[in-house]
């Protein structure tokens, strides 16, 4: 039997990234056959995630090229966004790359980098009508695909993400194969996992939280889109 080619896959970190943003996606593409993935950053070293270290990324300079992109997302996506040299780092590899792909708010930062320009995407519930400042047209589907472009809605949307390009890739018994082995059956025992679903005190909650940080998101988004 045939070595399956080599599949160079490449998460683009930055501080205050959510880490499950990539970790789902990076269990269930690390699985996939052929699959190199290199996490890295654009200084390289160490990332923070939500109080978890990840340590010895290399710099993204450093990757000459890959076959997937992927951008995560998560409170510093505000800062990913008003940093020009990680835009033009994610604008290099997305210009060899067979599959330019996002989670959660990674979506607004590909949107930054003048990619997605008139494409269906998908982001974070809360984030997802910031798309449309970068000529995007928000999706509110948990995977949206346009082209060779897959985005991925907030956080837990991942993980279905993942299953969806890694059934691009390489089929959907392998697809499938993946998603028994790590045993992905979602049964939530709440009905909260969406704003159309959630009580209402909960969403207030919620969208109190993120109204926090909703001011500089969008002047950065708006001044980002600007110059794209």
């Amino acid at each position: 039997m045939a070595e399956p080619q080599p599949l160079n896959i490449v998460f683009a970190l930055f501080p205050g990234v959510t880490h499950l943003d990539f970790t789902g996606p990076h269990q269930i593409l690390c699985r996939l056959p052929g699959a190199k993935v290199t996490v890295a950053s654009l200084e390289g070293g160490e990332i923070e995630a939500d109080g978890l270290i990840f340590a010895h990324l290399p710099r993204l300079t450093d990757v000459e090229a890959c076959d997937v992109l992927v951008v995560p997302g998560g409170f510093g996506t505000t800062e990913a966004m008003a940093n020009p040299a990680f835009l033009d780092e994610i604008r290099r590899l997305a210009a060899g790359a067979r599959y330019v792909t996002s989670v959660c708010t990674g979506s607004l930062v590909l949107g930054a980098a003048g990619l997605l320009k008139g494409k269906r995407a998908a982001c974070h519930w809360a984030w997802r009508d910031q798309l449309s400042l970068f000529g995007a047209i928000p999706d509110p589907g948990r995977v949206a695909r346009d082209g060779n472009v897959f985005t991925g809605g907030g956080v837990t949307a991942g993980i279905d993400f993942a299953l969806t390009i890694a059934a691009e890739i390489a089929g959907e018994d392998v697809a499938q194969t993946i998603q028994l082995a790590v045993e992905y059956a979602p049964a939530p025992p709440f009905n909260a996992g969406r704003p159309e679903t959630a009580p209402a005190r909960v969403l207030e909650r919620v969208q109190r939280l993120y109204g926090q940080g909703m001011p500089e998101r969008l002047a950065a988004a708006e001044k980002a889109g600007a110059l794209v």
